[in-house]
């Protein structure tokens, strides 16, 4: 099954999909009259709208994001250096540096979530952006964004899974409509699993859908999930509560969060239908900060800030939290901590210091 990539942020795009081999395709979503997850015409986020034709940077340095064991291709001249050097406490840093594009976060993602399968880590989060890696939330269009992602997960899958544990792995997405675009594109022939965590409901454009029981989801031999970008409707992050508590939880089982925007969950504000609110009106999410977020080991992380006094956080397990700034090309770290920085720590106070 062919699959796609966005590409790296870093210099003109030089090849488009027309010029591409045909082993690197890119899969659109057909025109619908539809809206994500709503079935009102004032809906304007076209969850399964065509997209622009995505571009990718250089042919030479890109492959199918299925085939792992291909060679790498020349280093395009002008990419950007990662090097991560001396902190601004003159400490010498190691460890992973920042991906010079999808294919080596990809890899990095899969290093580090099989070390933390090691260390008997349960739940798993994977989050970074899709539109480029220096990219920030709202730099995308929802539903291009959420297809970049789907083929970002096949190809993490294709990497961490051996193909004869992919009938014993159960990829969940929000809803069952998305599981029908999946098998027919990104994650068409497969041998993974394909779920949803919710369906939609006859009054789906009040907002109401119907949560899928998950004891009536998992098999017996189910070994690994996978959860989709949970973070549309503020009931799929419920849902994958239940998941974590009713199949995981005394079992060893795991289960991966990839993409689940966790972080507004954290920061205490929550996004329902392009709308943000307090979190006094959800306080079943908002309870998660409690009761569910603090179990999670954050395996892999990326969130850019942008403007004068801008930068990058960055995680690779099992390795310290890194503040990174981009200076003529590489990725200097200005901070590091063993723990997770609030966004507005970060952004107010270390990035301006530096």
């Amino acid at each position: 099954m062919p699959i796609s990539i966005p590409s790296s942020t870093s210099g003109p795009p030089s090849a488009t999909v027309s010029s591409l081999p045909n082993s690197v395709q890119l899969h659109h979503r057909p025109d619908r009259s539809r809206c994500f997850r709503s079935t009102s015409p004032s809906c304007k986020v076209n969850r399964f709208s065509t997209p622009p034709p995505l571009e990718r940077v250089d042919v030479g340095t890109s492959r199918c994001l299925g085939c792992s064991r291909s060679a790498w291709g020349a280093k395009r001249k002008d990419s950007a250096s990662c090097s991560v050097t001396a902190n601004r406490d003159g400490e010498v840093e190691s460890g992973v540096e920042f991906p010079r594009d999808y294919f080596e976060l990809l890899q990095q993602a899969k290093e580090a979530t099989e070390l933390a399968l090691e260390d008997d880590k349960q739940l798993l989060e994977i989050e970074f952006p899709t539109s480029g890696l220096e990219s920030v939330p709202g730099d995308g269009e929802g539903g291009i964004e959420m297809t970049e992602c789907m083929q970002l997960i096949r190809g993490f899958c294709d990497r961490l899974i051996a193909p004869e544990k992919s009938t014993r792995t159960r990829v969940f997405f929000p809803e069952a409509n998305e599981v029908e675009f999946a098998r027919r594109s990104a994650f068409e022939g497969t041998a993974l699993k394909l779920d949803y965590l919710t369906k939609p409901s006859f009054f789906e454009d009040f907002g109401f859908i119907t949560k899928v029981k998950m004891t009536d989801r998992v098999k017996p031999d189910d070994e690994m999930f996978l959860v989709a970008y949970p973070y549309f409707n503020v009931n799929e992050m419920l849902v994958v509560e239940e998941l974590y508590k009713e199949a995981v939880v005394s079992t060893s089982r795991r289960l991966i969060i990839f993409n689940g925007e966790l972080d507004r969950i954290r920061s205490g504000c929550i996004l329902y239908r392009l709308i943000y609110y307090p979190q006094f009106f959800y306080p079943k999410l908002a309870a998660l900060t409690k009761t569910f977020l603090p179990m999670l080991e954050t395996v892999y992380y990326i969130h850019n800030f942008k403007g004068l006094k801008g930068g990058t956080l960055f995680r690779s397990y099992p390795g310290p939290w890194k503040v990174l700034r981009k200076l003529r090309g590489r990725y200097i770290c200005l901070h590091q901590q063993e723990e997770m920085p609030s966004l507005k720590e970060v952004a107010l106070n270390i990035l301006p210091s530096a």
